[in-house]
């Protein structure tokens, strides 16, 4: 299984995850946003498949730090929601895990523990 679980080292979501991902036996990396931030053509690609609605933390500090204008920018064009992740990582909802596990393609976006069993176990 090639894995990659997307987010940040302290988040207390990510730290479930980890605990998930290992008690299923699943290796995979790490890619930390605050260290290595994204590319554009990954978060594109989330929101192609998930939506910007799921992809988008508005629950969270940083979003609620945007000005009004940047939040309707956002709002108004997925495109420039996409910009505003890519500058904002902490936006990203986490955690992202991406790969090939189980012979299908895996993307999960935040912590549902079934979907996890579901994605890692026969």
């Amino acid at each position: 299984m090639a894995i990659t679980i997307y987010g940040i080292k302290s988040c207390s979501t990510m730290k479930k995850a980890f605990t998930k991902l290992d008690e299923f036996g699943v290796d995979y990396q790490f890619h930390d946003y605050k260290k290595q931030g994204i590319d554009k053509q990954s978060v594109q690609r989330w929101v192609d498949e998930l939506g910007i609605e799921k992809v988008l933390n508005k629950r969270g500090t940083t979003w609620r730090k945007l000005t009004d204008e940047q939040k309707a920018a956002a709002d108004a064009n997925v495109d420039t929601a996409i910009e505003v992740l890519v500058e904002n990582t902490s936006m990203i909802k986490r955690p992202i895990v991406e790969g090939e596990a189980q012979g299908g393609r895996v993307l999960l976006c935040g912590f549902n523990e079934s979907e996890f069993e579901q994605a890692f176990t026969a």
